[in-house]
Order: C-alpha cells, then sequence, then structure tokens
C-alpha cells in the first residue's frame, strides 16, 4: 500500500493561494470525518501514514510564511516527520451518555485550536468513539495552504482500497457518454455551445461583479454582527439514502446535484419560515418573496475532473495539478414559499445549467490571481470577505466512491469533509459514499443556534419531494 515516494531538494516557493489561506486572520482548514466499522489501531495507521502521506513533499514540509517577519520570502522547507507527533489519540469514556454531540463538540474544539507551524500542518485524531453511525472515527484536519479540498480528497482516497479487493484502488460512478453523432450535427453542436458559452458567461460574470461591487448594503438574513468573527462553531452531520435522491432525479430527468442543491434551498425556506414565525402560507410568502439571499458553490477547474485520476494524482506524468485550483460561483437562492416543492428542484436546475455554461468559475478563479498580483494579499482578503460576507451559504457536492472501501484496513461507514475559518456563516458539503448521501453542516452558532432543526428541515424536505415525485410518476403512467 505504499505510493512511490518524491524527494524535494531543497526549498520550495510557496504559491499564492498558500500565502492567502494562511494570512492571520484568515487560516483556513479542511477537516474530514471517517466513520469506520471496526475499531480503530493507532499503530496501523501510523504505519499506513508513513508509507503513504508523507511521501508528498507538502505532507512533509515546513510553511514559512514570511508574515511579519520583514522581507524573508515565503516558503516550504522540507523536514523529518515524525508521524507520531501529528496523531492524537484522547481518552475517552466508553460510557458516554451522548457520543453523537461529543464529537460535533470534540470536532469545534479541534477546529478553533492553534495550529502548531513549527511542524507540516497536518493531523489525525483518533477517537474509539461508537456513534450512531460508526464503531470508531478517526478526525482529521489539514491547512488549506497543502491544496484545495479536491486535492486532499483525492489524496486520502489514494490511501484506500476496495474491501472486495485489497490491492484495488476506489472506483467511482462513471459518467455517461454523449450519443455518437454524425459530423453535420456535431459542428451544431459544438457552435451553439460556443454561442451559449459566451452569452450565459458574458452574463454571469457581469452579474457577479455587479454584485461584488454593490452587495454591501444586502441585508443577508442570515448573518453575524458586521465585522464580527467566527468565535462559535459547530459541525454536524446526517446520512440519507442515495436512492431517494436518484427517485426524484429520475422522475424530474435532473442532475442528482440540482436534487440536492433544490432540497438544501427547500430546508432552508422552512427553516427562515420557522425562524421569522411565519405561520400561514401567505405571510411565509410575502415575507420571504422580499429576502435576496446568494450562495457560493465551488467548481474544480482542473482539465481531468474524474476523481479516480485524481486518486492516482501522485503518479509520474499526472493531468491532474496539485495545489489550490477551484473556482466558485453565486448563485440566487430560491427560499420563496412553493406550494409544488418540486418548484425548488426546477430553479436550482435552471441557475445550474447557467452556470455551467458559463465561465464564471474561471473567472473567479482569475479574478482572485489577478488582484493578487497586481494589488497584493491584503486586496484579495477583502474582496474574499466582500463575496462571502454578503452571501448565506457555501455549498459543495463531491462523488464519492461507489463501493465500500477501507483506510488501512479499517472498513468506512462513512466520510464527511468541511472547511473552516472563510468568513462564511453557514457552509454545507454534501458527499456520496456507496448507497450514502452525507450531508456535513458547518455552522456558526452566534448565527445559527440550532443547526440541527435546519438540518431536519432539509432531510425532509427530501422527503416531501419523494412523495411528490412518486405522484407525478403514477399520473404521467395514468396518461
Amino acid at each position: 500500500m505504499s505510493m512511490k515516494k518524491q524527494v524535494t531538494e531543497g526549498e520550495e516557493p510557496v504559491s499564492p493561494f498558500a500565502k492567502l489561506f494562511s494570512l492571520p486572520g484568515l487560516n483556513v482548514f479542511n477537516i474530514v470525518t471517517f466513520g469506520f466499522k471496526i475499531e480503530v489501531d493507532p499503530s496501523t495507521i501510523v504505519e499506513g501514514l508513513k508509507n503513504t502521506l508523507i511521501n508528498h513533499p507538502r505532507f512533509s514540509s515546513i510553511l514559512l510564511t514570511g508574515h511579519g517577519e520583514g522581507k524573508e520570502k515565503a516558503k516550504w522547507i522540507p523536514t523529518i516527520v515524525k508521524v507520531e507527533d501529528h496523531i492524537t489519540v484522547p481518552d475517552i469514556d466508553p460510557f458516554i451518555e451522548n457520543p453523537d454531540e461529543f464529537l460535533e463538540n470534540y470536532t469545534s474544539k479541534m477546529a478553533l485550536s492553534p495550529m502548531d507551524m513549527s511542524k507540516p500542518l497536518w493531523e489525525f485524531h483518533l477517537l474509539k468513539l461508537k456513534t450512531s453511525h460508526a464503531e470508531t472515527v478517526a478526525l482529521a484536519r489539514f491547512h488549506h495552504s497543502l491544496g484545495d479540498g479536491m486535492s486532499l480528497m483525492s489524496l486520502l482516497l489514494a490511501c484506500t482500497r476496495k474491501v472486495c479487493d485489497p490491492e484495488a484502488f476506489p472506483t467511482f460512478v462513471a459518467a455517461k457518454k454523449n450519443k455518437e453523432k454524425n459530423v453535420c450535427w456535431s459542428l451544431v453542436d459544438w457552435l451553439w455551445f460556443i454561442v451559449r458559452t459566451m452569452f450565459h458567461t458574458c452574463v454571469e460574470v457581469i452579474k457577479a461583479l455587479v454584485f461584488i461591487c454593490f452587495s454591501g448594503g444586502i441585508e443577508k438574513h442570515i448573518t453575524g454582527k458586521p465585522g464580527a468573527t467566527l468565535s462559535t462553531n459547530k459541525f454536524i452531520h446526517q446520512i440519507i439514502p442515495l436512492d431517494d435522491v436518484k427517485h426524484v432525479k429520475n422522475a424530474m430527468n435532473v442532475t442528482v446535484n440540482d436534487v440536492l442543491l433544490g432540497m438544501v434551498q427547500a430546508g432552508l425556506s422552512r427553516y427562515l419560515n420557522q425562524r421569522y414565525d411565519l405561520k400561514t402560507t401567505s405571510d411565509a410568502r410575502k415575507a420571504l418573496d422580499k429576502i435576496c439571499l446568494h450562495g457560493v458553490v465551488f467548481f474544480n477547474l482542473r482539465p481531468n475532473k474524474d476523481i479516480e485520476d485524481l486518486a492516482n494524482m501522485m503518479a509520474k506524468g499526472s493531468k491532474c495539478r496539485w495545489g489550490n485550483s477551484i473556482g466558485y460561483v453565486l448563485i440566487p437562492l430560491w427560499v420563496k414559499s412553493e406550494d409544488d416543492i418540486l418548484e425548488y428542484v426546477r430553479h436550482a436546475k435552471t441557475i445550474m445549467d447557467r452556470k455551467k455554461y458559463s465561465l464564471e468559475p474561471l473567472f473567479s478563479y482569475g479574478l482572485l490571481k489577478l488582484t493578487m498580483e497586481i494589488f497584493g494579499l491584503a486586496a484579495v482578503r477583502n474582496l474574499i470577505k466582500r463575496v462571502f460576507g454578503n452571501t448565506t451559504m457555501v455549498f459543495s457536492n463531491v462523488v464519492g466512491p461507489a463501493e465500500e472501501i477501507s483506510f488501512f484496513g479499517h472498513q468506512i461507514s462513512y466520510f464527511a469533509a468541511s472547511t473552516f475559518g472563510i468568513p462564511q456563516e453557514l457552509i454545507i458539503g454534501i458527499q456520496s459514499y456507496m448507497d450514502k448521501i452525507i450531508i456535513n453542516i458547518a455552522v456558526d452558532l452566534d448565527v445559527i443556534p440550532d443547526p440541527h432543526h435546519l438540518c431536519k428541515f432539509i432531510i425532509e424536505s427530501l422527503s416531501t419531494m419523494n412523495s411528490a415525485a412518486s405522484e407525478k410518476i403514477f399520473q404521467a403512467s395514468e396518461v
């Protein structure tokens, strides 16, 4: 289970985005929760990490940021890694009364604790804690300067193997192949694709610029006090059947991502109804029609977007590049009160189809990079705070392995990923794994004091969508 070791000779420069994510007051972390079906063996995990993770140069180097150090340049300095120093095994009462709540509180405490910058910026916490979904749990924390979520997740997946075949990498749901067309129709499709891309890019980029320039006065309705930082944080996750999502997807002829985004918007709408005590439909419609909320959705910008190829990113000749290579798009959130709950899915499909045909993700990435090169890190930090400070939610959806996998011999029941440190009060990350969908929600408790209620509304919205989809299929069959 070893990967080919890559050796770094001498110091390496730090990328601009790595500098950005390590700025004081903007330390961003990726947090991954693994639920195992068996009791975790710390010695096996340590040995496995020695043969895999630390072979990557970023995981065996110290980050010298250069902040406040005069003209000292930021750089990665190779070092000898003692894996045991990055592993924590807390002493936990095996008869603890509420293990799920303990896990949530422990995750929050770990996220808020400072990371030792004098050693490589990653750590694992192995919890001998039986929860509702796992026999034991492992928590991993990675500084965002190491790479974006897709890079880090791909490297972790490279450490896993199929349970049914211990020598094989995980497999993922294959993308559907387009039907073959003749040359004339292919040319027409290509020209139409260019026209649509140019049109949607112009429209979406202009809308994004207008939002960035003039969104300062927008009331978010789910927001902290002006200038406030994340002082309290809470991480929760729930697991739902993937088949429920696919049922709605097939009934409406949309994508899984459309259903998930529609489900989240429907749940958020119900949450706002309760929060503002809107007891009647007419009251809810009048109040929510006045609310203008926006969300941020992340896009992977690598040329090859197949996660199975990203899992082999360390292989020689890989076309996938390491680091922070993600863009974002701004989407208006549909939280108006709807009699037909499937309307949330239709709206999500309409919005995401426009975004997919635009180059807004590339524009957002280029804007951050250009601002950094011309005006410096301080200007980029202000731009990020302006974007995330005037939006309500960050949403991401990642496709996971289709078969059961193990992490150094430990069968994985589920895994969930999230981000901490960006100026945002609501972060929803959704991860698929086998026949499951894991919903991971991170909130600022000062702004959303009841995240479990929000998660409950999101899951109940999917259940209602399932019933509506079944009725739609039944009516169609009658016709």
